[in-house]
């Protein structure tokens, strides 16, 4: 009966798996288009009506729409194909697949939105508000595996070879960009180009990180057995016990480690120094979390 079983098992579990995987890309294409149609909405009805642009390829593209009467689309296609060769060769191919989606999907929909009038002319009301939709889309595109920016995958490449950050990359490109914002719209919609940029970017890390940071905990103390119950039964967090050996004294320890949410950290230390004075506790920020046992239960 048992071998049955095994034999059944072994039977099924490709099928499973396959299905698993047609489940998990169809709900990653899913949001990358959602991403998508949100990214253009923002883009259409708050930024170009008010001749505000976003960075990087997506505001090289606004301008030269704007100085050729050429659709929107049809530069963010073109000017990226470079990149996403560059993506292709550098990153791998899942990433520009999914580049490749979000920015056909972009140009396609921006050629429905066009017609589409401005909610609001006012400038500020309208960065404020753009920055935040077409936050969200970048910020939901980039955490499914997928960029809209190729200055973005020449920041990946730069990095790599460089000292110089990603995100410092970026903003030297931006800077430029935005700068010739001044010389195309005018200075001011250059300045409320930046504030768009701003808020952007400040979106982009909340749906990234989201609104809830987790932090990661780890705990060095000699009653390591108190504190990991503890936190077990009154935080509802898991702990997992890492062998680890003092350099200095050469004694083996059993490291904590924990994962929390931002208002859970405070409860957390107060724990582990109400059982020991003389922990040792560091705290990282989290980015994503998959699996394991991370639910919120009440703190007391």
């Amino acid at each position: 009966m048992t071998d049955l079983k095994q034999e059944t098992a072994k039977t099924f579990k490709p099928i499973l798996r396959k299905r698993k995987k047609a489940k998990d890309w169809i709900k990653k294409y899913f949001l990358l288009l959602l991403g998508s149609l949100i990214y253009t909405t923002g883009l259409e009805v708050f930024l170009v009506p008010n001749n505000i642009i976003d960075g990087g390829v997506v505001g090289i593209s606004i301008m030269a729409s704007h100085l050729t009467d050429a659709p929107f689309g049809v530069f963010m296609i073109l000017l990226n194909l470079p990149f996403l060769y560059m993506g292709y060769k550098q990153i791998g191919k899942s990433f520009a697949i999914s580049t490749v989606v979000s920015i056909v999907a972009i140009s396609v929909l921006s050629v429905y939105f066009e017609p589409i009038p401005s909610i609001t002319g006012d400038y500020f009301l309208a960065a404020i508000f753009g920055g935040i939709i077409t936050g969200a889309g970048v910020g939901l595109i980039i955490r499914h595996g997928g960029s809209l920016d190729g200055t973005e995958i020449v920041a990946i490449i730069i990095d790599k070879k460089t000292t110089f950050s990603v995100g410092e990359v970026v903003m030297f490109f931006n800077l430029f960009i935005l700068g010739a914002a001044g010389f195309v719209f005018g200075w001011d919609k250059a300045m409320y180009s930046l504030v768009a940029y701003f808020v952007i970017s400040k979106m982009i890390d909340v749906v990234i990180k989201g609104l809830d940071e987790s932090y990661a905990v780890m705990i060095v103390s000699d009653e390591n057995e108190e504190i990991a119950d503890a936190l077990m039964h009154r935080l509802g967090r898991g702990v997992t016990f890492l062998h680890g050996q003092g350099a200095y004294t050469g004694d083996a320890k059993k490291v904590l480690y924990c994962v929390v949410t931002r208002l859970e950290v405070g409860k957390l230390k107060d724990i582990a120094l109400e059982k020991d004075e003389t922990a040792f506790v560091t705290i990282n920020p989290v980015h994503d979390i998959v699996g394991g046992r991370f639910k919120k239960k009440s703190i007391h």
